[in-house]
């Protein structure tokens, strides 16, 4: 069986989201060391390949031992090509190289019929399965209508629901996202699988503790409004209400708090921003050194830095809503992002009970054992080889 990922549209950095890139990464390589598992057992191997359809940027990360690189003539960042790609292109391709089944990381299939994208050269089906992380776009449309580009939002939204209900198979990522899709496309539960993400390592071995390490709390956000980021600062200055000898708070996401001019002096005057690092292990050893970690997202597909703080030891803090309890379960403080008073108190209950700060270590580390990586090519092994 011949599985084609179409990674064309894939470029780190571009696009408003790096946590799609950094999927279909991780699956194009967990799938190629399975590959090559297979194919040591015998001669004749396991019967499948993996062909990636990629481009000259993504081709370093992508080209990996396993599968077959190609990389595709074209601009990646022109927006008119990458509608082409996606709408009629990518169907050539798929059919060139004798695909059985195509996975579509971004969510969008091509037009086309209802439960095949077209046919092989052989004249058999070729089947596709469409990855959807997320359905924020309609958060944005419903809550946050003038952010985007109300054109291009609309257009995302119809594709992602062509998608959806033209789609031979859907994966998503968790049991929220899976409610969401049911929502908006009612009646195609029987073609979703569920497969929570895998956690990849964000250990900084070798690296020295921050200066002040244990005498701060991080926090996760960024510019956009499901982000949350005044809800987290709101929270910070409840925080030096009621903490006797309050600590520090470092933020990654934001320039800085001059977006939030009634921000308390005293309390800005306590927040150190970092608005991008250059490298992800800097975050990591940053991140390790906080004595409790503060996530207050509106939404979230899944939820990644929660798991990242509990893999560097760090009890969290987190918002109740969308798929973030489900994510983090009993391993974190679970908290409203709208009640700065409530989130404040579970801070201080963090960073001045030690026992409790050690259930919540203890109970992460628990936790993060659901997402090996292991278990997730175990399971997109047998989705798309089906």
């Amino acid at each position: 069986m011949n599985l084609v990922i179409d990674c064309f549209k894939l470029v780190k950095g571009a696009g408003k989201s790096i946590g799609i890139y950094n999927l279909a990464k991780s699956i194009t390589g967990h799938l190629g060391e399975r590959m090559e598992a297979e194919w040591a057992k015998g001669e004749e191997g396991c019967g499948h390949s993996v062909i990636v359809l990629g481009n000259s940027c993504n081709r370093e990360e992508f080209d990996v031992p396993g599968v077959t690189f190609v990389e595709v003539s074209g601009n990646p960042r022109n927006k008119l090509y990458c509608i082409l790609w996606e709408l009629f292109l990518v169907r050539r391709y798929a059919r060139r190289y004798q695909a059985d089944r195509v996975l579509f990381p971004r969510g969008y299939r091509p037009a086309g019929r209802k439960g095949s994208i077209g046919r092989r050269g052989d004249g058999g089906k070729i089947k596709d399965t469409i990855l959807i992380h997320d359905l924020i776009p309609f958060y944005y449309d419903k809550y946050y209508p003038n952010v985007f580009n109300k054109a291009e939002n609309a257009y995302i939204m119809n594709r992602l629901k062509v998608s959806m209900r033209k789609a031979d198979r859907i994966i998503t990522i968790s049991g929220y996202s899976k409610a969401d899709i049911l929502e908006k496309v009612p009646g195609c539960g029987k073609k979703i699988a569920v497969i929570h993400n895998g956690l990849n390592d964000v250990a900084f071995h070798g690296m020295e503790e921050p200066a002040g390490a244990g005498q701060y709390i991080a926090a996760m956000t960024s510019g956009l409004p499901h982000k949350n980021a005044s809800g987290i600062l709101r929270t910070y200055e409840e925080y030096r209400k009621v903490a006797k000898d309050p600590l520090d708070l470092v933020v990654f996401g934001l320039e800085d708090t001059s977006p939030f001019p009634d921000m308390d002096r005293e309390a800005a005057a306590h927040v150190r921003c970092y608005k991008f690092f250059e490298k992800f292990e800097d975050m990591c050893r940053m991140a390790a050194g906080a004595k409790a970690y503060l996530f207050l997202s509106y939404v979230e597909g899944f939820g990644f830095p929660p798991l990242e703080a509990m893999q560097l030891g760090v009890p969290v803090v987190c918002s109740d809503r969308s798929s973030l309890p489900e994510v983090v379960a009993d391993a974190a403080l679970l908290v409203s992002p709208e009640d700065e008073k409530g989130a404040a108190e579970a801070l201080l209950r963090v960073t001045e009970d030690a026992e409790l700060r050690q259930e919540l270590i203890r109970k992460g580390y628990e936790n993060i054992r659901r997402f090996s990586w292991d278990s997730r090519t175990d399971l997109y092994w047998k989705e798309l080889f089906r």
